[in-house]
């Protein structure tokens, strides 16, 4: 199904709409950041639901909501999830 092959293919954050559930696949980033984001929540396998995007992005993530500007969402690479468990 090429459908559902295409939702798996890693995008950065910000190019998933609003309201879209996502896990995130691998960080594209220097240590410390990376580091920093996993602090935040955003570790590999994480799921992330976008609330909001835009300059600053909200995403809701471990039960929080998270701001992240748009230049820092670009480093989190996420693939779509398929359903809900």
């Amino acid at each position: 199904m090429k459908g559902s092959a295409k939702n798996h293919l890693p995008v950065d954050l910000t190019q998933v709409g609003s309201g879209a559930e996502v896990r995130v696949r691998s960080l594209e980033c220097a240590p410390g950041t990376c580091q920093r984001l996993r602090e935040m929540g955003f570790c590999e396998n994480a799921l992330v639901r976008k609330i909001r995007g835009g300059a600053d992005l909200v995403c809701w993530v471990c039960g929080t909501r998270v701001a992240l500007s748009a230049r820092l969402a670009k480093q989190i690479l996420v693939e779509h999830v398929d359903g809900r468990s």
